[in-house]
């Protein structure tokens, strides 16, 4: 991307404006759907189990529109109003079964350093070339393995069903011990105090910390119920295919949507965050049905241009910076297995690169010819 290129130069701020209507209506057809669609389950699971599969993909797809919605209402984009964004975006949380307040904030940062990886290593951690020349051949082996495409699988579950679970619960004992190590060692300290002086390594405040606990005390609570209602077994088994197959969709859109050949991975220094939005986030071209379930996200360039442009709007405001947007990768679904060979930050070279092809350059470095000298070269 050419530096004379700004973001002044594109046209953003007129698709920035909330459609309250529209957005209550994007609530009520993916809300409504979704809960239909667990009677339509039971009463097709009753006939034939075989009934099931087209259902729990159709689950599937609407709890991926749910994850979406509730993306927006974490930028509060969604709705005009800031309080209605957090309450919707609480509520599609449960359906997810993740609190939206801290995955927000996390995804607030990914937005400030998008293409600085010394600040930000990516959706999976990636190691840069330096730190995975130091890690012994059997770490090396793990990493690669942890980075398949098929580990997203297992990772979606833990990501929704567990980590938020595991997060509240370590999170509370550590905080217990914490109180108790305090008051030991200044039995003056108040309660109130000690809590306070507490730093938690799995919420940063305390709404957050209250946003988590609401969040596990409604979905363990629905779980309860909806097993009771529907039956432990059925909605157990249904609950983690639908939970397990969304995460896995939208676990792969977001990678693919910065991990590409040529994707902007730069060093701190001299990193622009123009070129991290144009550069270091592509168009994913989906199909047309996959675009709707997606709440067009794979408009991914222009979500990073500005987050505060809903997602009803990103096609038109895409649409309208066509001509400065020429140094956007466009991917399909064809070409997502491709980037998962780009798990290594070269910091030399400012790129993605595999593993592969970092061995293959510590195992055939390149020589560099020095100059003759100059008497040489007169001759």
């Amino acid at each position: 991307m050419e530096n004379l290129i700004k973001k002044s130069d594109f046209v953003l701020a007129p698709y920035m404006k909330s459609d309250d209507l529209r957005a209550t209506y994007q609530i009520f057809n993916t809300v409504v759907p979704a809960i239909c669609l667990w009677f339509l389950a039971v009463k097709a699971a009753a006939i034939s189990i075989w009934l099931l599969p087209p259902i729990i993909l159709l689950m599937t797809l609407f709890s991926v529109r749910c994850f979406s919605l509730m993306h927006d209402c974490g930028h509060y984009s969604l709705f005009s109003s800031k309080k209605v964004n957090r309450c919707v975006g609480f509520l599609l949380g449960i359906i997810n079964a993740i609190p939206q307040y801290a995955w927000s904030r996390d995804h607030a940062y990914h937005h400030k350093t998008n293409g600085n990886w010394e600040r930000y290593r990516g959706v999976a951690d990636f190691l840069s070339t330096e730190e995975f020349a130091k890690l012994s051949e059997k770490e090396r082996q793990t990493y690669a393995f942890i980075r398949q495409p098929i580990m997203a699988i297992p990772g979606g579950f833990f990501y929704l069903a567990i980590a938020p679970r595991m997060a509240l619960i370590i999170g509370v004992y550590d905080l217990l011990r914490d109180v108790i190590r305090q008051r030991r060692q200044q039995p003056e300290l108040s309660l109130a105090d000690a809590i306070s002086n507490h730093q938690s390594k799995h919420w940063q405040s305390r709404t957050e910390f209250w946003d988590l606990l609401a969040n596990n005390i409604c979905v363990i609570i629905s779980w309860i119920f909806l097993s009771n209602l529907l039956g432990a077994a059925f909605f157990l088994s249904v609950y983690s295919l639908m939970l397990t197959c969304s995460a896995v969709i939208f676990i792969w859109v977001f990678f693919v949507q910065h991990i590409f050949e040529g994707s902007y991975a730069h060093k701190t220094e001299s990193w622009d965050y123009l070129q991290g939005a144009i550069e270091g986030s592509s168009y994913l071209e989906l199909p047309l049905l996959l675009k709707w379930f997606t709440a067009d996200i794979g408009y991914h360039n222009i979500h990073h241009l500005s987050e505060r442009i809903p997602n009803y709007h990103l096609e038109a405001c895409h649409r309208q910076n066509l001509h400065l947007l020429s140094n956007v990768k466009t991917l399909r679904v064809g070409d997502m297995l491709d980037c998962a060979k780009f798990v290594l930050w070269d910091a030399d070279t400012n790129s993605l690169i595999s593993i592969e092809s970092f061995l293959n350059s510590v195992r055939n470095p390149v020589v560099e010819i020095a100059p003759a000298p100059l008497a040489m070269n007169l001759k």
